[in-house]
């Protein structure tokens, strides 16, 4: 069992004829020298210890820094991707607009022009009626006309007048 402070302390020599007993005393040394070392390399073996698990804390201290940084980067990384995906989203948007617009404004472009296309088709159909339904009146009002009858009645008599024997 290891000395304490106290059985150091409260140790006594019994005297002996010229003074302690010089064998006892060499055994209480021993003793304490034993214990000594023993401290000693315990002492040693607990700074290394503590040595170690500082450079564990120190290396887990370093890598909770590292995580924290990469978490902060990381953050900062994807509100930044937000950012630029919300920008490009309203540049998706103004563009689908202004697209939207200009088809729109190219519909109704065409679909005036479209509209006078057909009010001139319908005016030109109209003027060409109108001339057709002239022409087919004067051909029947040449048709009703007594000069075909003559041209009829005359065409008539030179054929018989050419007709030779029937007198």
């Amino acid at each position: 069992m290891p000395l304490t402070p106290l059985d150091i302390h409260n140790k006594e020599f019994t005297r002996g004829f010229r003074g302690y007993d010089e064998d006892e005393v060499n055994e209480f040394l021993d003793q304490v020298i034993k214990d000594y070392e023993t401290v000693i390399r315990e002492k040693n073996e607990l700074f290394e210890k503590v040595d170690e698990l500082e450079e564990r804390l120190e290396h887990f201290s370093n890598i909770e820094e590292t995580l924290n940084k990469s978490i902060l980067v990381a953050q900062e990384s994807a509100e930044e991707v937000r950012r630029n995906s919300k920008k490009e989203a309203q540049l998706i948007v103004k563009e689908a607009e202004k697209n939207a617009d200009r088809i729109i404004n190219d519909a109704l472009s065409k679909s005036r022009k479209i509209s006078l296309e057909i009010e001139e088709l319908k005016k030109q159909a109209s003027v060409y009626r109108m001339r057709f339904k002239m022409l087919i009146e004067a051909q029947l009002e040449m048709l009703h006309n007594d000069d075909w009858d003559e041209l009829a009645r005359s065409m008539e008599e030179e054929l018989e007048s050419s007709s030779p024997g029937e007198e």
